[in-house]
């Protein structure tokens, strides 16, 4: 099974969060994901808490990236920062501090890795096969079945 890959390069800037959002929109209606199907907007938050993480709390450009095969889409950022993700605590009105927490509840699986300098934190949703009467799987950990990686395509 191939495996489609998209990237999009996103400043560090936090008006980039929104051009991640509406440059994701697109490319999930390229995959035939709707616009108002509940797997489009799980992703878009996913997305939208994930880069806003990478350009706030790092303050370096990152990476984008949707993988789109297998029963799911994954999502990853990457950006040159070595410090790790940490779940915050947010009380009462904070305006903050709640984004893994939503990847967590949102995402069927997470995590993250070193890499090179940097880091890359992903997140798996899954298709659920409801008219075949599959379950999303609830295995924790990478997905391995994301292997057959064609060429990236980089929309800019």
């Amino acid at each position: 099974m191939q495996v489609l890959q998209v990237q999009l390069e996103v400043g560090a800037d936090p008006a980039e969060v929104g051009r991640a959002r509406r440059w994701a929109r697109s490319r999930l209606a390229g995959c035939g994901i709707k616009d108002d199907e509940p797997l489009a907007e799980t992703l878009i938050l996913l997305i939208s808490e994930l880069v806003t993480n990478a350009v706030v709390h790092t303050g370096c450009p990152a990476v984008l990236r949707m993988l789109f095969g297998g029963p799911g889409v994954r999502v990853e950022v990457a950006d040159a920062s070595d410090r790790a993700p940490s779940r915050r605590q947010a009380c009462g009105e904070d305006t903050g501090g709640r984004g893994l927490e939503l990847v967590d509840g949102l995402a069927d699986r997470w995590g993250w890795q070193r890499e090179g300098a940097g880091k890359r934190i992903w997140c798996e949703v899954d298709r659920a096969d409801e008219a075949a009467g599959h379950a999303p799987a609830t295995a924790d950990g990478p997905r391995e079945n994301f292997g057959s990686i064609r060429e990236p395509r980089v929309y800019l």
